[in-house]
């Protein structure tokens, strides 16, 4: 609940009630229910199916109990009416007080009247002499205290009458030969003989070897063993060599499965079928004392915490233990957007963290990691943490951080709290920092509250207009000549990022830090002067048209060239193969090969293209014609998966095709061996002319 509760923080009326219901419940003397919860899609599930067993309906009458015990003690009923409001919204119901009380007391009622609560001794599991006890228990134990007797005392005068019978009837039929076994020695080894529980089976039957006779004598014993018989299961199959029963322990034990388990189950469904009309009011309870659960358990482990009720003062980092001393403890007074900068480990994400969670848990009515907070109901919080790229979506970290940074920024207001940790921090500095300071100034803007993380410090140097906007830092302190972060919130700007020592810490091996110091010294001794080169002096790298990609002018000018030389090449091999192609259609045509002549249009892709979807699950042919001129034709009904590994081949990179879409496969080899073979007389260089060579090449 706590987790849906965060994740859809709820209206200000509903927050108010959540946070009234913890007050009041950190306020408390008395004692608590123990707040039985049962899953309302469960509680459905069992009613509709008529499956809820004498268990389940004790733990509904728990619930139902422990709400009216609520209802009687005066601090746990106002706790109770508070928790009334999110409950109202977690299963869209509302029920008012009285009408709870009333009903809950009838159910309740109605339970007890049906279902043994245990306190009954009238139940007992049955147990005779000669019979072993787990055969009672495991018999008896699934059906015997589920529902007072007075339901079902016929049933059970069965059961007990049954139960005796079949006592009976083993010391008759089993007995005198335990008597003879243990009586009788054998020179062939020692008789076997008892009155054994087949659990798998649920049956009692006699177990023996070497209990027969070798002479009848009519000496007692004899008669019993002659009424024996092989046990059978409950598909007429022999059990085993040593398993007898007889038809009087046999019928017996019919009689005494029949007895009761039918009339306990007719039971407990009639009672489930009742119950289905109070569905809505069982799972508004449930859900009540679910919400109560929670907030009882958020309450306790908040103030453990030293957590308050928010009415932003004293933070702290919610993951950490204040109790302990291992939290750094800071005063937050924020009335506009914060521009955050600090040292690396200085505490800028956990600052973010802080008081977004301190944010989240106030509009949700919960107590807030602070010594004492007043937060306002925020329409929305906007968080953004670290960015990853995707390569199944085929977008890079900085993509997918401009697209949430644009969600954000376009549905922020002035009651919103926008919280970004390192700004653009995947991009090219310079141009990353101008976007930076462009955001910023738009959530200056809009008025929102805030805090933007960021190590682009150059920030600080662009001419913003900002008026709702304040520069903090995360503090740092000099040591014995060291730099180190004091994880305190503070006016001003931190220009340190102590990235050498963040680097030599985590094992970053000195001789690299060593020239990483000397290479900081001679580009910041440098800057000026590479600004005026970078400026004064004509450059050997040109852009691209969109800006993004840079090349060697040299690359450039020699893919640039590439177009105008294979243009005519490109027009030669159309013009050829469209002519070869009709030539090949027409004559299937007229030898009704093909059912209708079709227009032979050819296709061309080019170097960063690929195919229209229409070509997709459709025969065509193709020619690739490769940066040395050398072309290579082939079939496919996959165009797009084809050129994809031709171009993962050397040499195929920057090749242009050309394709011609066919009705059906068949044709498409046809024309394919075809062209393998009349392209080289018109003078074209192919790389797999051989292909040509076979007879049966593009057929089968």
């Amino acid at each position: 609940y706590i987790r849906d509760l965060l994740l859809n923080p709820p209206s200000f009326d509903v927050a108010a009630a959540v946070q009234e219901a913890c007050r009041l419940m950190g306020n408390i003397t008395c004692s608590i229910p123990e707040f039985t919860c049962i899953s309302a899609a469960k509680l459905v599930k069992l009613l509709e199916s008529k499956e809820v067993n004498h268990i389940e309906f004790c733990r509904i009458k728990n619930v139902l109990d422990e709400i009216m015990l609520m209802s009687r003690n005066a601090e746990l009923s106002a706790i109770l009416y508070k928790l009334l409001v999110p409950a109202s919204v977690a299963t869209g119901l509302k029920v008012e007080p009285d009408i709870l009380m009333s009903e809950c007391s009838v159910i309740s009622q109605r339970i007890a009247e049906v279902i043994s609560l245990g306190v009954e001794n009238d139940q007992a599991i049955t147990s005779f002499e000669h019979i072993p006890k787990d055969f009672f228990n495991d018999m008896e134990s699934s059906w015997k205290g589920r529902v007072k007797r007075i339901h079902a005392e016929e049933e059970f005068a069965n059961v007990d009458r049954a139960a005796e019978a079949l006592s009976t009837a083993v010391i008759e039929d089993f007995m005198p030969i335990i008597s003879r076994v243990k009586s009788v020695m054998s020179s062939n080894g020692s008789p076997k003989g008892e009155i054994c529980y087949a659990k798998d089976h649920e049956a009692v039957w006699f177990k023996g070897k070497r209990f027969t006779p070798n002479v009848w004598a009519s000496t007692p014993g004899e008669q019993q063993i002659k009424q024996l018989k092989p046990a059978i299961d409950s598909k007429g199959r022999k059990v085993g060599e040593e398993w007898f029963t007889t038809v009087k322990v046999e019928n017996a034990l019919n009689r005494y499965h029949e007895a009761a388990k039918n009339k306990v189950l007719e039971l407990l469904r009639g009672l489930s079928s009742e119950l289905q009309d109070k569905i809505n009011i069982l799972v508004f309870c449930s859900t009540v004392l679910i919400i109560a659960k929670a907030l009882f358990g958020h309450v306790s482990e908040a103030r453990r915490r030293g957590w308050m009720i928010p009415t932003i003062s004293t933070l702290f980092p919610y993951w950490l233990d204040v109790n302990q001393g291992n939290a750094i403890l800071n005063d937050v007074h924020m009335h506009s957007l914060f521009v955050l900068t600090g040292p690396n480990g200085g505490g800028k994400s956990s600052m973010l963290r802080s008081v977004c969670a301190a944010a989240l848990l106030a509009i949700c009515g919960l107590m807030v990691p602070s010594s004492s907070a007043v937060i306002p109901h925020f329409d929305s919080i906007m968080l953004h943490m670290k960015a990853y790229d995707s390569p199944a979506d085929g977008k890079s970290s900085f993509q997918i951080e401009m697209s949430e940074i644009r969600a954000l920024v376009s549905r922020a207001t002035a009651r919103s709290l926008v919280l970004i940790d390192e700004i653009c921090r995947g991009t090219e500095t310079a141009k990353g920092t101008c976007i930076a300071g462009s955001i910023i100034e738009r959530l200056d803007t809009v008025g929102c509250l805030g805090i933007i993380s960021t190590h682009l410090h150059g920030i600080f140097d662009l001419p913003l207009s900002l008026r709702n906007t304040e520069f903090k830092a995360m503090g740092t302190e000099v040591i014995d000549g060291c730099i180190n972060p004091t994880w305190r919130l503070m006016d001003g700007i931190c220009r340190e990022s102590l990235a050498f020592q963040t680097a030599r810490r985590e094992g970053m091996p000195d001789l690299i830090i060593r020239r990483a110091e000397e290479l900081y010294l001679t580009m910041a001794a440098n800057k000026q002067q590479a600004i005026s080169m970078v400026h004064n002096e004509p450059s050997n790298v040109s852009r691209s048209v969109n800006g993004l990609v840079e090349k060697p002018d040299s690359l450039r000018n020699r893919q640039e060239t590439l177009p105008d030389a294979f243009e005519p090449l490109r027009r030669e091999v159309e013009s050829t193969v469209t002519m070869i192609c009709k030539k090949k259609m027409l004559d299937l045509y007229n030898k009704h090969s093909i059912t209708e002549l079709v227009d032979v249009v050819c296709v061309a892709v080019g170097a960063r293209e690929q195919p229209p979807p229409s070509t997709v699950g459709r025969s065509s042919i193709y020619v690739i014609i490769r940066s040395d001129s050398k072309l290579y034709v082939g079939q496919t009904d996959d165009l797009v998966g084809r050129l994809h590994a031709h171009r993962l081949k050397e040499g195929m990179q920057d090749a242009t095709v050309l394709y011609i879409v066919v009705p059906g496969k068949s044709v498409a080899c046809q024309l394919e061996t075809l062209l393998i073979n009349q392209l080289p007389l018109k003078g074209f260089q192919l790389i797999n002319k051989a292909d040509g060579k076979h007879r049966n090449f593009g057929i089968s």
